[in-house]
C-alpha cells in the first residue's frame, strides 16, 4: 500500500466555499453498483427503505477559533481542540514560537482570557487554560467564532450553517458535514418512508482533516476521538435490515463499538483496505481531501471503485469538502 494509491486531483475551483441553501439542494452521487445517478439530497428518501435505521453524529460544534494578541501587541490565533481533566485544553496556536511558557493572552479589549503553558507530547499542538470561572462555553460564545477548515477562505459560513439541525452537546473542533445536508423535513420525510432515525456522538477532532504523512499510508498515526453509541442505538441497529451511516465519523462510532465491544471511550480505529465492515451497510459522506484516512475508509467500503465515483463527480462539477456535495456509496453494490 502506498500513499498514491490514495491520491486524485482536485480542482481548486471546486472546493466549495459556502454552502448551498436550502441545505438539501446539494447534489447526491448515488452509487447503484453497475450505474452511478446524479440526484440531489432531497431525493435520499427514494434511496431508503422501511426497515432501514439512518445513524446520525449529533456532536455540536464549539466555537473553539480565539483571535487574540499578547500582551506586547502581537496577534495570536488558538484553535481549541479538546478539554482535558482539570480544565486545560489540547490547542493548536499560531505563531507559537515566541510564545513564552505561562504567558497571558488577551481578547480585542484587553482581558486575560488564555494562559499559554506550553508545548504537549504530541509535538504538533499545545496545552493552554481559559480563564473562563468555569464556564468555558459562556467564554467561548462571547469571544470565539466556529473554526471552519482552513481551505474555506470565506466567512459567510461560520455561523449556524456549520451545525447540523439535529447537533446537541458542544463539543468538537469540526463539523460532521455530511450532516449539514439535513433539513427537519428531510428527517421527517426520512422517518415517514419507514426508517428509524438513530444518534451517535463522535467529537470531531483537527487530526481528521490532516494529510498522511507516511509513505505507507498504514504507517500514519491514527488521531483518537472521544464516542458514544447510546443502548437505543444499539438495539436499533441490530435490528436493522440496513445500516445508513451519515458521515465516516458515523461510521468510525458505530464500527469502534462493534470492533471492541465498548459503547464509549476513545478510538484509534483506523480503518482501511482489509477492514472487516461489523454493521454499516450504507454510508452518506461528502467528497474528501487527496491523501487522507477518510479516503482510505472509502477505499475500503466500496474498494478502488472510489476512483471511478470522484472522476465522474470531478467531471460533473461536484463541489467537494466541508460546504460541498454528497455522495451515498453501497458497500453491498461491489463485490471486492
Amino acid at each position: 500500500m502506498h500513499i498514491s494509491d490514495f491520491d486524485y486531483h482536485l480542482p481548486e475551483d471546486l472546493i466549495a466555499q459556502e454552502p448551498l441553501e436550502p441545505r438539501d439542494s446539494a447534489r447526491l452521487l448515488v452509487d447503484g453498483g453497475d450505474h452511478l445517478h446524479h440526484r440531489h439530497v432531497r431525493d435520499l428518501v427514494e434511496s431508503i427503505e422501511p426497515g432501514d435505521v439512518l445513524v446520525v453524529n449529533d456532536t455540536r460544534v464549539i466555537p473553539a477559533r480565539l483571535r487574540l494578541r499578547r500582551g506586547t501587541g502581537g496577534a495570536v490565533e488558538v484553535l481549541l481542540l479538546e478539554m482535558s481533566d482539570g480544565g486545560s485544553w489540547s490547542a493548536l496556536v499560531r505563531p507559537a514560537a515566541k510564545l513564552k511558557p505561562n504567558e497571558t493572552l488577551l481578547d480585542e479589549a484587553g482581558n486575560e482570557v488564555v494562559t499559554f503553558v506550553g508545548r504537549r507530547d504530541d509535538g504538533d499542538t499545545f496545552t493552554v487554560r481559559l480563564h473562563d470561572d468555569g464556564q468555558p462555553m459562556a467564554l467561548l460564545d462571547r469571544i470565539g467564532a466556529l473554526p471552519l477548515p482552513p481551505y474555506i477562505t470565506s466567512d459567510r459560513g461560520a455561523n449556524e450553517r456549520y451545525q447540523t439541525v439535529y447537533s446537541r452537546r458542544p463539543a468538537s473542533a469540526a463539523a460532521p458535514t455530511a450532516g449539514l445536508h439535513f433539513t427537519p423535513t428531510l428527517l421527517q420525510n426520512v422517518q415517514e418512508r419507514g426508517a428509524r432515525l438513530a444518534r451517535v456522538e463522535l467529537v470531531v477532532g483537527l487530526d481528521t482533516f490532516r494529510p498522511i504523512s507516511t509513505d505507507d499510508p498504514r504507517h500514519h498515526p491514527i488521531h483518537t476521538e472521544l464516542y458514544s453509541v447510546p443502548d437505543e442505538t444499539i438495539e436499533m441497529v441490530q435490528r436493522a435490515d440496513r445500516v445508513i451511516a451519515v458521515g465516516t465519523t458515523a461510521v468510525r462510532a458505530l464500527e469502534s463499538t462493534f470492533t471492541s465491544g465498548r459503547q464509549s471511550g476513545r478510538t484509534n480505529l483506523f480503518i482501511h483496505r482489509g477492514y472487516e465492515w461489523k454493521v454499516v451497510d450504507l454510508m452518506m459522506t461528502n467528497f474528501h481531501m487527496p491523501r487522507t484516512t477518510l479516503l482510505m475508509m472509502i477505499d475500503a467500503f466500496v474498494g478502488p471503485v472510489w476512483r471511478d465515483i470522484y472522476r465522474e463527480a470531478v467531471e460533473r462539477r461536484y463541489r467537494f469538502l466541508s460546504f460541498g456535495d454528497a455522495m451515498l456509496l453501497d458497500r453491498h453494490a461491489h463485490d471486492h
